[in-house]
Order: C-alpha cells, then structure tokens, then sequence
C-alpha cells in the first residue's frame, strides 16, 4: 500500500520539496510509519517567505470585512462531515489524537482613533497596519486549533505568513492549508513548510533570519523557544511564545471536593497530559486532602491508557515519543528517590503508553515540581494555610494557568490576585481558554506575548498640522543671528570695523 505524502504549499501550489527530501511519520503507539512528507530545503523555504511577501501589499489592502468572510468561509467548511472526518482519522494516524480542539471564530475589529495634537488645531489620526510576513511555528499536541491559532490573527490582521509544521503530524496540519485554500485565500498568503528533525534547526534560523520575515510565534517547549528567542534577537525581531505550563490548583476547605477532583482529573488527563494548560500540581488544604487523594485516586484509576484505535477500554492514548514516555518515568523514579510517595501509577511504560500517576510528597526543588512532565501525571502537596498555598503555587517558572476550588467569594478575589499566573480558573478545570482573551505566559518557562489584534499589528500615527503656521524655534534663532559673509567673517566686522551697533 501506497503510503500518503504530504508536500509543501508554496505561493499557492501544492509542490514536493526542490531536492527531493522526504521523511517519515510515525504513529506514536504502533511505532509503524504511517506517511511521508516533503522536507524543505533552504531554498524552498526562502521562495515561501518571497511568496508571502510578494502577496503582502495586496493582502493587507483587502477589506477587513473580505478577510473575515473568507474565515467564515473556512468555518463553515471545517464543520463539514467531510473534513472532521479527515481531521480525526489522520491526527489519530499522526499523533493518536483522543479528540480534537478546533477553535476557530477569533475575529476581531481593526479599528483606529483621532485626537488633539499638542500643536494648536493640529490632529493625530492614529491606526493599526499589519507587520508584514509572519513567520509561525505550530506543535503537534493539538494540531489542527493550534495551526489555526498561529496563523488565523495575523492573517486577519492583514499579515501573511509562513507556517512550519511539526515534523510529528505534517499531514494533519496541512489540512488547514487546504481549508484555506479552498475557502478562497488569495495565493501566497499562507504558505506551508514541513522539514524533517535533522533540517529544522537550520531551516527555521534562516527564515527568523530572512529580512521580509517581520515577526515570530512558537508554541512549544521552553528549551526550544530559548534557541527561537536567541536566533530572532541577532536581528531584534519580535517574538510571541506560549511555551510550557505547570499549572498549579489550590483546594481550600470549603471546596467541593467530589466536583474538584473531577475537574483535577480530566485537565490532568486529559491527551495524556500533553497540554500546556494541564494541571501537574495540586495543593490541598490539610483537612480535605484524604478526601481528595481518595477521589483522585479513584478517578485516575479508571483511566486506562492504550492503542485507542484497538483498546476499547483505552481513554488515554499515547504520549508523542518514546523519549517523552520515558522523561516523564524518569522525573517520577527521581522524585520517589528525594522522598516522594507514589500513590498510583507502576513507573512503566509500553512503548510510548504511560498509565496514570498520583504522586505525593513532591516539593519544589525535585524536577517533578519543578519541570513540566506533559505526562499523565498530578502531584498532590498537603499546606495548613493560605498563604502557604499561594507560596507553592507561585514556586514555579511556569505561569500560564492556575486554579482555585473555594466557596468564599470574596476570598477568591484576594487569593487570585496574589497567584502568578496569566489565566487563574475559579471552580474549574485548568484546560480552559478564553478565545476573544487568550491565554499567554508572564514570563519565564512560559513565554510571553499573545494572538490578539494589537498583537499583530503596528500602532502607527498620522500628524496632520494646522493651517496656519506656527513659529518654528530654529527659524526664529536665525532670524536673530547676525548675518554671516561669504567669506566667513560676520559682515560688518572685517578689516577692523565694529560695525553697525
């Protein structure tokens, strides 16, 4: 059987890369190879970024209200049986996708302001115009919402953009190319590049270094988004990263128990724990913890982690690579070594399955705490106070999600404020977003910036002055000056003379 391909979409064309490079796609559970896809060279890279650029002036100057009809035009095309099943068959092929997160109605209005100027009857007309070429790196872990999210701003605001697909679902990720494409997206506007692992480190500096390219988002781990951070700052390019998450939720004594467990539960398994907004750390009021170890515990053990496609008893599947299943085995043997408990889980794995784990006794300092795990994995720490639970929370260079379970009202207001984290979720689960104010780091192993408007737009200011012209300082300083001859000498005051007083 043939397996499919997956090309490279360049200024509207569908092309295998120019030298022929192609790589393989692993399905994560069966270790099989379930496609190929193109691996751009420099060169193809470079003529996407010139494609992109070519197509900007024209782009830029359509009508909002035309770009957002081509966006509803694409929603209403992803809502079609025809590509949901795509999408499910060939991410659960890719990347043994559970489900899919495919946000999409994120349009906002371009909009500019007037006011006085400090020159007496002048005025600023201040308005916003799109950058220019985005360049936009998107993962895997939700292939289809993320792609969508690194590209769907920046276009409405009039931007076109280069998009790089992870190397671990290049098929499914393309499909959002071609809802764009079919939904009338003017070619050159979105281009699609895929590489194989051993190019993407060049690729990717080289179009950060390309001159159109004006700026950058990654979502991502850290450590990869330090190296993206590095390459744009030798041309002080800006940058957007939502990189990882640690999410710490608080439970108080007057929680409801029962219903905060099942939120813990499902935000820390839910894709096995490979979201960013995952809950990792749960900090507990001592006189609730046994209830809500007991209720976790029963929770996570009905979790069964396996093939999805063959297990009809799996409801978790696999993590991404063998190497991450056993990164998160490892962080959990380091943290039981330092003094933690293991409350659930068996420390094994088969193949890229990870079962469920609750550990207890994990304290800021061991790499469980301390590292994002993207595993199926909770760690449970006991406090007596407050204050106490907001310090562990906020141990941690993470901050892009939080929780609190509590039945004070006016409490919450002050807990909140005093958790460093972008989103706190107030009785719920920490997987949660706000798509018209999405979610970001403040910082640090989160990364920073957003995908709103002024995200991707300049603020740029018209001055238009008055009418009737005003006095110019310098224009009065030579008026009072002394005239100077052709020669150089102040006239009046040549051979001797002490001219006119």
């Amino acid at each position: 059987m043939t397996l499919p391909f997956s090309p490279l979409f360049i200024d509207g064309e569908w092309r295998p890369a120019s030298t022929g490079a192609t790589f393989d796609v692993y399905n994560p559970t069966t270790g099989k190879v379930v496609g190929t896809a193109a691996s751009a060279s420099a060169g193809d890279c470079a003529a996407a970024v010139e494609a992109a650029a070519r197509a900007f002036p024209a782009w830029e100057s359509t009508p909002a209200m035309v770009r957002r009809d081509i966006f509803l035009k694409a929603a209403d095309i992803l809502e079609t049986e025809r590509y949901r099943e795509k999408i499910a068959r060939v991410a659960g092929e890719e990347v043994a996708a559970t489900e899919d997160m495919m946000p999409f109605s994120h349009y906002g209005q371009l909009k500019g302001e007037t006011f006085e100027s400090v020159v007496p009857g002048g005025r600023v007309f201040a308005h916003r115009r799109a950058l220019g070429v985005v360049f936009g790196i998107a993962p895997w872990n939700a292939p289809t919402g993320l792609t969508v999210r690194a590209l769907g701003v920046p276009l409405i605001c009039g931007n076109t953009c280069v998009l790089k697909c992870s190397e671990e679902s290049p098929r499914t990720q393309a499909i959002i190319a071609e809802l764009f494409e079919e939904a009338g997206l003017p070619k050159g506007v979105l281009n699609f590049i895929s590489t194989s692992r051993e190019d993407s480190p060049a690729r990717t500096a080289e179009m950060i270094a390309h001159p159109m390219v004006r700026k950058i988002n990654f979502t991502g781990s850290d450590r990869i988004g330090k190296i993206i951070a590095g390459e744009a700052a030798k041309y002080l390019k800006p940058c957007v990263f939502e990189l990882g998450g640690k999410a710490p939720v608080i439970v108080l004594e007057d929680a409801d128990i029962p219903r905060a467990a099942r939120a813990i539960t499902s935000s820390a398994l839910l894709n096995s724990g490979q979201i960013c907004m995952s809950t990792e750390r749960v900090i507990v009021h001592r006189g609730v913890a046994p209830m809500l170890l007991r209720e976790l515990t029963t929770l996570f053990k009905r979790a069964t982690a396996g093939n999805i496609e063959t297990d009809p008893s799996a409801v978790l599947g696999a993590l991404f690579t063998p190497g991450s299943a056993e990164n998160v085995l490892a962080m959990i043997k380091d943290a039981v070594a330092n003094g933690a408990t293991l409350v659930l889980g068996d420390v094994k794995r088969q193949g890229t399955i990870v079962q469920p784990h609750i550990v207890t006794d994990v304290k800021p300092g061991m790499k469980l705490w301390e590292r994002e795990s993207f595993g199926p994995v909770a760690v449970v720490a006991v406090v007596d106070t407050i204050d106490e639970a907001v310090d562990l929370a906020n141990a941690s260079e993470y901050s892009m999600s939080a929780g609190l379970w509590t039945k004070d009202v006016h409490g919450t207001f002050d807990i909140t404020s005093r958790i460093r984290a972008c989103c706190t979720i107030v009785n719920g689960p920490t997987v949660h977003s706000e798509w018209h104010r999405n979610l970001g780091g403040l910082g640090g192993a989160s990364g920073y910036g957003h995908f709103n408007i002024e995200d991707w737009t300049q603020l740029r200011m018209t001055i238009l002055h008055p009418a009737d012209e005003p006095a110019y300082p310098m224009i009065a300083k030579l008026n009072r000056a002394v005239p100077v001859g052709t020669n150089g000498v102040t006239n009046g005051t040549a051979n001797g003379s002490t001219g006119n007083n």
